[in-house]
């Protein structure tokens, strides 16, 4: 056949779009845009109330009516609800065994005609106030037409008619967001919403048939698997079981068979264990779990919601019951598999993958394998392990061709590369599809990396750490580099290499020899990132790199090659944004880049020096979340002896971000996660050294700074470079490979030791003296004489000999075991660094709070879980802004207004019923004091505090500044601007002292704005600014300023409504309305004063009026005089509610007070009607306005409050925070929800 071009296959493959044929390549990610999720929700829920008309034979089996007329029936399944006797047991039970709640709604209405036999389903509901809505409308639309017609026929036919006009209604405006998942798994997510009480926002992934082990007695249920939630729910014979659980909660996950649980799930959190057994496909379940318990470890690390793949394509036909989330996390598994098996990008997705058989010239036989195509690769694993592994990127392809088929070679496709390789697969299931999915991605793929390239296609040269940097062509050096440092190109190796080959021997015959042998692999399996990968590639690789070749193949295992070439230019970028930028990282950088190998002469001048620096900062500027870790420094400059700086930057990026995932992140999360790995293959593979480690506590002193450093910092260097060789082939199994190595041979010796410095000396002095005799570069001294110390040498060991040996006792060793093992180990490193974070919150701020250490602890895991539900179900600033890990444990999670909102209705001693949502806002805007709209956990609990632990004083201080601004916002008062201005105008002792207190930070900054050149002043503000911080503030209550008018009505409606629940508020009641007209008397006092004095303000304030009304009632306390009558009367008129609107609302009103008589409506100024006048002017005027003039101090409030016992007795009470916080945590795990035919809702529906 004639070979076609590669853009003549791209051509053919633009007519039509690829239909993806059943069991021809798996699906997986790509292909059409799924339709976003969150859409389907109401097409769901309308899809349960109308139904497609359907035949019902025994209307009456398992369903009791309610309700009837001529042509309809109510009815309501048995066992929902209360009552029901024996049979509404079983039917429950059942439903809930067999899953017929699932499919079957508790509420239906049924169609029939008075002669006919036939009963038809025209409309179902999950509770009863859906199904009588519709109900109502059968009633009031179709009743009085439906008695028109004769013929019953026609009636049955006119409202099947109806209702399906009705549901093609609703699916036409709702076609764009029709959801692929089932009918039935889209009522089980439903179900799953009421049963626990989930938002719109919580995603039903899977749900299964299984037991819950409560004590001895199993329950048999359902357990829903949602993205953020476990829950199961169990109803047997009236016993309700529910039960929901976090998965930020899990701290362990296991599937076990013990005698008591047979093949069980067990799930534990901090506090308890739960089993679930009994499952259909107990691994898939297990698989599930894993992934969503990743998924909230990953959440609880970066902060990171989960989002769903909304390029997941559309399955030919739903599944019956696998959900489009499910499918998602089906998918990303598989993707992760396929990028860690192949060392790919984290954006490459898989297609599919399909069985075939690949031609290996080499052994001139054909490998049976799978080939996996992707977005940007076609890659080839033999099912034998190691016998063949093959990379073919896109953008290398330049022919795929059909051959023709024969009985020896069925279905063959050949596929050529730009470098002149061809590759001959065959066996292929489906031929004509998989060419057309290879030709859609070749049409994808940029024409610049198409056509452009070169470096990839051809072979390098031996000497390839010297090429310049690929995009070298397009810009010159100058662009990206400061013009001022020089620049490594190369390796630095390459640059500083002194010494002479005639003074190197065998040495140097023994590297040419390693060289000859790799330019024969080349010629046999290929060159570049093409090459064929087989047990021979590996061989090479343990006998050592040559380092002519060392870059080279570092850039090709670790799958750095691929990035750096489909990214060209981004390197130089990024150098050009990090250069001359001041941050944390950078600071860390310079400080440690003269630490990193100082004892090598390529850092002991400015080219490796600046080369590290560069290579350092444009990864902090790349990935800001890592930013820079220390041991960075020392894997850099290693690459950088190898490799030019472009090629040694892809190097850091895919040992950061694929083959040391979480190693240099602020925690080292990653390190400490195979360090607990480690420590279980010890306990496997050498059980007793494992008890004798675990005594000296040596494994997790040793692990980190093995790990971390790949052995460079522990091993001399030339031996050190070898172990990385093999870990860049190998990955992370081949350093616990050699970590085990080490431990077997140094066993005696450490079970001999008798503490732990011992045995750190014991393996020191083995790792200082493994050698490598094979090097052709001079020696680097290594910095561990003080552990060398002793009578005599100790033996040299061989590093090859090592590296083989850890091969042949632990090279069983198998990567996806060590996954399993990470993903166990990174639940308790996690949740032990959240409880580490937890005491350190509780240490800092304990002297600074009154609340118990337990209390504090319990504070903060109800706080920490607002944050988080935030990330999940939405809120007004991203999780980014909320969360920041550079920053002290204390002040890394926060809150907005929203989430503290519903923390302060929970927890707050001061319930205002319906008004606690504004007090709320105005105590967020109190203890917000760096105004960016976010509180951390100091600040939350500093607010908590004053009002559980706090003396009346006190308290009433924090109420006194929730009703002046900032906290009072404009639309509630009067503006923050003209208050303050109005205050600061004030010629008062009181007014002089919140102007210096207002203007005091001020200050501070106008000279930071000044100095913001000079930055060692700039840090002198900061510690000045600290050492302020750290002084105690004696705030007295004459530093308070005073509080006008509109203020004072809002302090006292919120005194109100903090009665209305109180036990005594008769008595609060009277006491307040008291206090109230007496403080409004001493105001109208004060101004007279005032104004006598002549100590007006300047500019006086425009305000809503204030009027008080007439009085027409006695005077219910009896007060003496006219005049003290009136005024009482006025406050106890301006204290009361507001009277009910209808009967039935004063007959649920259990708390009117004996004031409520009269009412003057709500407190607000603008309600108040306009024929009152002011209470204690000299002379009363309709329609006054504000004066500016009213004002009282806090002392006067404090003063009149104390005239009032019951109100002393309310504000000295003690209030205990532990019973909120239990029923803030009940309610957060949603023990049990109301049923939805109980006593409340129909109440609801009667009213």
């Amino acid at each position: 056949p004639t070979a076609r071009a590669a853009h003549g296959v791209r051509r053919r493959a633009g007519g039509a779009s690829a239909r993806r044929k059943h069991g021809a390549i798996n699906p997986a990610p790509a292909g059409r845009k799924a339709e976003p999720f969150f859409l389907h929700e109401t097409v769901a829920f309308a899809a349960q109330m109308w139904i497609t008309p359907e035949e019902v034979l025994l209307a009456n089996a398992l369903w009791v009516s309610e309700r009837a007329n001529p042509f309809f029936t109510l009815q309501r399944r048995k066992g929902h609800g209360r009552g029901g006797g024996i049979t509404g047991l079983l039917v429950g039970t059942l439903d809930v065994v067999l899953d017929s709640s699932a499919r079957v709604a508790p509420y239906r209405i049924l169609h029939q005609t008075q002669d006919s036999q036939i009963y038809w389903s025209i409309a179902c509901g999950s509770c009863r106030k859906e199904i009588t809505e519709h109900w109502e409308w059968l009633e009031a639309n179709l009743l009085q037409t439906l008695s028109i017609f004769e013929n019953e026929e026609d009636i049955t036919t006119f409202v099947k008619g109806k209702i399906q006009g009705i549901i093609a209604e609703e699916n036409k405006s709702k076609e764009s967001t029709e959801e692929e998942d089932s009918g039935k798994f889209r009522e089980a997510e439903l179900k799953m919403r009421k049963l626990f009480g989930m938002p719109d926002e919580e995603k039903l992934v899977n749900y299964y048939s299984c037991s819950y082990w409560k004590g001895r007695v199993p329950r048999q249920g359902w357990v829903y698997l949602s993205v953020n939630h476990l829950c199961f729910y169990s109803f047997l014979l009236g016993k309700e079981v529910t039960l929901v659980v976090q998965w930020t909660d899990v701290t362990q996950l296991e599937k076990n068979a013990t005698l008591l649980f047979p093949e069980s799930i067990r799930v534990t959190t901090r506090d308890t264990e739960h089993f679930f057994s009994m499952f259909l496909n107990i691994n898939e379940t297990f698989k599930l779990m894993e992934q969503l318990a990743n998924i909230a470890m990953r959440q609880l690390l970066d902060n990171e919601s989960f989002s769903a793949d909304r390029t997941l394509p559309k399955p030919c036909k739903p599944h019956k019951n696998v959900s489009a989330l499910k499918r998602d996390l089906d998918a990303r598994a598989k993707n992760e598999r396929y990028r860690a098996t192949f060392r790919l990008t984290q954006d490459e997705k898989l297609d599919g993958h399909t069985d075939c058989t690949l031609w290996t010239p080499f052994s001139k036989m054909h490998v049976v394998g799978q080939m996996f195509v992707s977005n940007n690769y076609i890659c080839f694993a033999s099912k034998e392990e190691d016998l063949c592994q093959l990379i073919i990127p896109l953008r290398e392809v330049s022919i795929v061709e059909k051959a023709d088929s024969s009985s020896v070679l069925p279905s063959p496709l050949s596929i050529s590369t730009k470098n002149k390789m061809t590759f001959l697969f065959a066996n292929l299931k489906d031929r004509d599809f998989l060419v057309q999915r290879i030709s859609d991605f070749l049409q994808r793929t940029p024409d610049k990396l198409w056509h452009d390239g070169k470096e990839q296609s051809d072979p390098p040269s031996p000497g390839f750490p010297s090429t310049s940097p690929p995009f070298s062509k397009e810009s010159p050096p100058g662009w990206y580099y400061s013009s001022n440092l020089p620049t490594a190109s190369q390796g630095l190796l390459s640059i500083f290499k002194r010494d002479a080959p005639e003074d190197l021997g065998p040495k140097a015959t023994k590297e040419k020899m390693k060289e000859e042998s790799w330019n024969i692999h080349f010629f046999e399996f290929g060159r570049g990132v093409c090459m064929y990968r087989t047990s021979k590639t590996r061989e090479l690789v343990l006998k050592g790199i040559p380092e002519s070749l060392r870059g080279e193949l570092w850039m090709l295992f670790s799958g750095a090659q691929n990035e750096m070439a489909t990214h060209p230019g981004y390197y130089a970028e990024l150098v050009e944004q990090s250069m001359g930028r001041c941050t944390l990282a950078t600071e860390e950088i310079e400080r440690d880049l003269h630490r990193s190998m100082p004892e090598h002469h390529a850092f002991q001048n400015e080219i490796g020096i600046a080369a590290l620096r560069r290579v350092l900062t444009a990864y902090a500027c790349r990935n800001p979340n890592i930013g820079y870790c220390q041991a960075m420094n020392i894997v850099t400059s290693v690459l950088l002896l190898y490799c030019n700086e472009e090629q040694a930057f892809w190097l850091l990026v895919a040992l950061c971000e694929r083959m040391l995932p979480d190693y240099y992140n602020t925690r080292v999360v990653g390190a400490l996660v195979d360090q607990g790995v480690f420590e279980e293959l010890t306990r496997e593979c050498l059980p007793l050294l494992y008890e004798r480690m675990q005594e000296l506590g040596v494994i997790s002193t040793i692990s980190l700074s093995w790990f971390l450093t790949l052995f460079l910092s522990v091993m001399p260097f030339e031996s050190a470079v070898l172990v990385v060789d093999c870990f860049f082939y190998e990955g992370i199994k081949l350093i616990f490979q050699v970590s085990l190595a080490v431990l077997h041979a140094n066993m005696e010796q450490l079970l001999a030791c008798s503490d732990e410095g011992e045995a750190m000396t014991v393996l020191g002095r083995y790792l200082d003296n493994v050698v490598n005799k094979q090097t052709v570069s001079p020696p680097i001294p290594h910095l561990h004489a003080l552990l060398t110390i002793g009578d005599e040498p100790p033996p040299e060991i061989d590093v090859f000999e090592l590296i083989k040996a850890s091969y042949e006792k632990f090279g069983s060793l198998r990567a996806d075991v060590i996954e399993q093992m990470r993903f166990k180990q990174r639940l308790k490193v996690i949740q032990s660094l959240e409880d580490t974070a937890k005491r350190s919150v509780v240490r800092a701020i304990m002297t600074e709070s009154a609340f118990s250490i337990e209390e504090l602890e319990e504070l903060f895991v109800l706080f920490k879980a607002k944050h988080i539900m935030s990330c999940y179900w939405g809120a007004s600033t991203s999780a980014a802004e909320r969360h920041d890990p550079s920053l002290p444990y204390l002040e890394q999670y926060r809150i907005d207004v929203g989430q503290f909102g519903q923390l302060f209705a929970a927890l707050t001693p001061w319930g205002c019923g319906v008004h606690t949502p504004t007090i709320a806002t105005r105590v967020f805007r109190l203890l917000d004091q760096n105004k960016d709209s976010l509180i951390n956990f100091k600040e939350f609990v500093t607010g908590l505090s004053g009002m559980y632990h706090g003396d009346m004083t006190e308290k009433l201080k924090i109420l006194f500044k929730l009703h002046l601004p900032p906290a009072l916002c404009p639309e509630e008062a009067e503006s923050a601007l003209e208050a303050t201005q109005f205050f600061t105008d004030d010629a008062s002792p009181q007014a002089d002292c919140i102007k210096g207190a207002e203007a005091g930070d001020g200050t501070g900054n106008g000279n930071t704005e000044n100095k913001k050149e000079e930055k060692t002043q700039d840090y002198k503000y900061y510690l000045r600014m600290w050492a302020k911080e750290k002084e105690p503030k004696k705030e007295t209550i004459k530093d308070l300023p005073k509080m006008n008018q509109e203020q004072f009505i809002e302090f006292c409606k919120t005194l109100y409504n903090m009665f209305s629940e109180d036990p005594c508020e008769q008595q609060l009641y009277h006491s307040i309305a008291t206090v109230a007209s007496l403080l409004l008397h001493i105001g109208e006092v004060g101004k007279k004063f005032s104004n006598h004095n002549g100590k007006k303000p300047e500019n006086n304030l425009t305000s809503p009026s204030l009027e008080v009304p007439n009085l027409e009632t006695e005077d219910e306390s009896g007060s003496g005089n006219a005049s003290g009558a009136q005024v009482s009367k006025a406050g106890e008129e301006l204290m009361v509610p507001q009277l009910p609107s209808s009967d039935e609302e004063v007959k649920d009103d259990t708390s009117v007070s004996s004031y409520s008589v009269v009412s003057a409506g709500s407190l607000q100024c603008e309600d108040i009607a306009d024929d009152t006048v002011l209470i204690g002017c000299g002379n009363q005027r309709r329609g006054s306005t504000l004066d500016a003039d009213w004002s009282i101090t806090f002392e006067q409030i404090l003063a009149s409050i104390l005239t009032e016992p019951p109100l002393v007795d309310f504000f000295e009470k003690k209030v205990d925070i532990q019973v909120k916080m239990a029923a803030c945590k009940a309610q957060r795990t949603v023990e049990r929800q109301v049923s939805s035919s109980s006593e409340y809702e129909l109440s609801l529906l009667s009213g």
